[in-house]
């Protein structure tokens, strides 16, 4: 099996390699990775020990960073080392102040990982959530380097748990400890033999409270918003976006939108702007003489968005339609109410919050009107549903703090 997983390494950077010719996520992945371990020894410093962190894209950096700040504030004498799987999260984090080095990690071969660890040296590694490289992860053991998994997550059907996963079950073991996001993903792991568990719960929880707590503020949204409620559509793709056009052509009295794309490129904004009715506007044509006219705010800008939930009374996220919804707890903290698509059954916290009745998941068009209706002419289900969210999320912290406790006191003295 080992060796079957070798050659699908090869084959994935095979048939990445052609389709990076006329894709461009899949050519960023390739030139990113070009002369990588050269540009790594050239600028890797071994005055201070090193931490590695590493995540596959943008939504497990978000779990992350909590952990790394935390880190860099309890051990201010290592430098931080930062890798990613995807484009989407290199690309947009590629210059985060809060680590030293960053880089796309190399394709898990055996000689990449010995290469790569060789050069870096980390004394201790954390990978985020997901992705358990194997190559790099059995080198980590053989070094001695302690491997910690952080708001990992779990599932019965997992290949983990299988007849066919043994190998890469037999993985998992050599971690030094798991930190899990839920019960039944400690349950998992400790009748697989695996005891080093402790339930943690999500740092994203971490993560947004601080941001509603440093939230920035922007002056031309507050006059946009004016004394109007503000419905925020965040994260969003077409069949989204196509509901809160209905709603905005229902023309409700002291009803504002901002929506924010999951994507910004201008072929994208373009395209929904041509969807949008009159009185729409891009957030980068934005001025406080030209905003107030507007009904509708379009965001074609990256990193604002969980700052700007704090305008909001209620959000729809997106990608209930496709793979999966975006992330809910940036407007939760907030205090908004969220909307979104049926597929959501992967996220512990949609279903909670629906159960908590802080959040609605809709099917159809008639469903959402129905729903944001009922939000926006009823007052006080709208402000209990808030509270319902914000303590929600209030009350789900504390996962950074327990793995800083766990290094502190067992790996980093």
């Amino acid at each position: 099996m080992i060796f079957l997983y070798n050659f699908m390494i090869h084959v994935y950077q095979f048939f990445i390699r052609i389709f990076s010719l006329f894709n461009t996520k899949a050519k960023k992945w390739i030139e990113g990775r070009s002369g990588i371990f050269n540009k790594i020894e050239v600028e890797i410093k071994h005055d201070k020990p090193i931490a590695w962190f590493h995540c596959a894209s943008l939504g497990e950096f978000e779990q992350g960073r909590p952990v790394i700040e935390a880190f860099r504030k309890y051990f201010p004498d290592y430098r931080i080392l930062l890798t990613f799987f995807s484009p989407s999260g290199y690309e947009i984090r590629k210059n985060f102040p809060g680590a030293d080095y960053i880089y796309y990690l190399p394709s898990d071969t055996s000689s990449n990982a010995k290469r790569f660890l060789n050069i870096t040296r980390p004394k201790i590694a954390f990978f985020i959530k997901y992705e358990y490289w194997f190559n790099y992860i059995l080198q980590l053991k053989k070094s001695g380097i302690p491997v910690i998994g952080v708001a990992s997550i779990f599932r019965p059907g997992q290949r983990f748990f299988r007849w066919y996963g043994k190998w890469q079950l037999q993985m998992l073991k050599t971690f030094s400890h798991f930190f899990v996001q839920n019960k039944t993903s400690a349950e998992l792991l400790k009748s697989a033999g695996i005891d080093q568990v402790t339930v943690s719960g999500d740092t994203r929880f971490d993560r947004v409270f601080e941001v509603a707590q440093q939230k920035k503020t922007f002056p031309v949204i507050e006059h946009f918003r004016g004394e109007s409620q503000l419905f925020i559509a965040g994260s969003t793709w077409p069949p989204d976006e196509a509901l809160i056009i209905e709603l905005i052509k229902q023309k409700k009295e002291n009803l504002k939108f901002i929506i924010a794309p999951h994507e910004v490129h201008k072929e994208r904004i373009d395209s929904l702007m041509a969807k949008l009715p009159t009185g729409s506007l891009r957030f980068s044509q934005a001025t406080e003489a030209n905003i107030s006219s507007a009904t509708t705010l379009v965001i074609d800008n990256i990193g604002i968005l969980s700052h700007l939930y704090q305008y909001a009374a209620l959000a729809y996220i997106g990608g209930g339609f496709g793979v999966g919804i975006h992330n809910i707890l940036e407007a939760a903290t907030f205090g908004n109410p969220v909307i979104f698509g049926p597929n959501y059954l992967k996220f512990q916290e949609a279903r909670e919050l629906i159960e908590l009745e802080g959040a609605f998941s809709i099917k159809s068009k008639t469903e959402f009107l129905e729903i944001a209706d009922k939000l926006l002419t009823n007052p006080e289900f709208l402000l209990a549903c808030s509270g319902i969210c914000r303590n929600y999320v209030n009350d789900q912290r504390g996962a950074t703090q327990l793995i800083m406790d766990y290094v502190s006191q067992n790996l980093i003295s």
